[in-house]
């Protein structure tokens, strides 16, 4: 009989501890106690589907998975790089990259000077140069508001906003398969309206969409809970081998911040020292109070008064203020500001914001991926970024879907 603690438990269902505790108390999950520590049998936890995909998992065969020819991508929106470092772990040839920020742009030269890095705003871009020279196109377009969404439901809907850009780009090119990646908030964005006015742009094309999904990047080796709604798309040509795409196999763990910062499973070496902000006196004082994984709840009635002013008074839970993380766990999401009252994210153990580096790291950045540009702007492209690991696996399950119609 295999034993699981009570933090890996929580980890791999992602609920937190007093929900295993509710569990336990009515029967629906029972802990076995060895010394006083509550422990729980692996077959026990096999009722829970992702338990079940986590065990069953057939990552070491997945990532063995290798291109067969030279495969090449174009991305959008490339950022800091998290997507295509990603994507050129798995073997993908990126013949273009394109962003409009300064300082991401001299990170992606910086770190590859031989990329080619256009740096401009994709609404001046003609792509037609590439068409079916390029296998993939990937980007993660930044979603305002769908003003149109819900008129008539068209590819003219989408006009003015980067989405379109992001269509036209898929148009001009006709590469076989691409991916789009979104915040999660898409799926029900103005009541559904948006994603149906996504789905059926993608439709006007001429390309097919697989049912969007939300992956949990601490699903696929990435210590971190973050979650991206992911769109394939795959030329109409090509739709009856749809059900070749599979999404990628599940790394048979879940990482925590332990993880990034310390030598291991992710690095070679545990976190190098690097910049970062700092609290100012007072707030310094008051975060100390805060145990690990705890938040302001965890503060006396009079440090919450002191803390959350106004905010004491009004509902909900408000999770995020006076966060600090727990080393037993997946960070939280990393933002673009570390410092920030509503999305805190204070070190486990010392009474500060995340550095670079240690921002980066969980969100499986290499340690020689060196961002350019103000601590202000290395924060943000970070916190902007697609997790790198998470980007390794969907680029697997690129290089595998084209590697069956090769």
């Amino acid at each position: 009989m295999e034993l699981l603690d009570e933090f890996e438990v929580s980890n791999l269902l992602n609920v937190p501890l007093h929900r295993l505790n509710t569990w336990a108390k009515n029967g629906k999950l029972i802990p076995a106690k060895l010394n006083g520590v509550k422990k729980y049998d692996k077959e026990s936890l096999l009722k829970f589907e992702i338990i079940k995909d986590i065990f069953n998992s057939k990552w070491e065969e997945f990532i063995k998975i290798k291109p067969k020819r030279e495969y090449t991508s174009i991305e959008l929106f490339a950022g800091a790089g998290g997507m295509a470092i990603g994507m050129e772990k798995a073997g993908i040839k990126h013949v273009l990259l394109n962003e409009i920020e300064k300082n991401s742009c001299n990170t992606l030269r910086f770190n590859r000077p031989k990329w080619n890095v256009l740096e401009n705003d994709i609404r001046n871009v003609d792509f037609s140069e590439y068409r079916d020279k390029v296998d993939i196109v990937t980007g993660g377009f930044p979603c305002q508001a769908f003003s149109s969404a819900g008129k008539k439901l068209g590819f003219e809907d989408t006009r003015g906003t980067l989405f379109f850009d992001f269509a036209r780009c898929i148009k001009e090119v006709q590469p076989k398969i691409f991916i789009g990646e979104n915040v999660k908030g898409l799926f029900n964005h103005d009541k559904g309206k948006t994603l149906e006015v996504i789905k059926q742009s993608i439709k006007d094309i001429g390309y097919t969409l697989i049912e969007p999904t939300v992956l949990k990047a601490m699903y696929y080796k990435v210590p971190q809970k973050r979650e991206r709604l992911i769109l394939v798309g795959i030329r109409n040509d090509l739709a009856k081998h749809l059900n070749k795409f599979k999404f990628p196999e599940k790394y048979y763990k879940v990482l925590t911040v332990s993880d990034a910062f310390k030598k291991g499973i992710l690095y070679s070496r545990n976190v190098p020292k690097s910049d970062g902000v700092e609290y100012p006196k007072r707030k310094k004082e008051i975060m100390e109070e805060v145990p690990q994984g705890g938040y302001w709840k965890d503060l006396s009635d009079e440090l919450q008064r002191e803390y959350m002013g106004g905010s004491y008074f009004l509902g909900g839970g408000k999770t995020g203020l006076a966060r600090r993380l727990s080393m037993k766990t997946p960070s939280l999401t990393i933002v673009c500001s570390p410092a920030m009252k509503q999305t805190e994210r204070c070190h486990p153990i010392e009474t500060r914001p995340l550095t670079i580096r240690e921002s980066a790291r969980i969100q499986t950045f290499p340690d020689d991926w060196k961002f350019q540009g103000a601590k202000g702007q290395q924060y943000k492209q970070i916190g902007n970024a697609v997790p790198v690991n998470l980007a390794y696996a969907l680029g697997l399950s690129l290089v595998d879907f084209l590697n069956k119609i090769e």
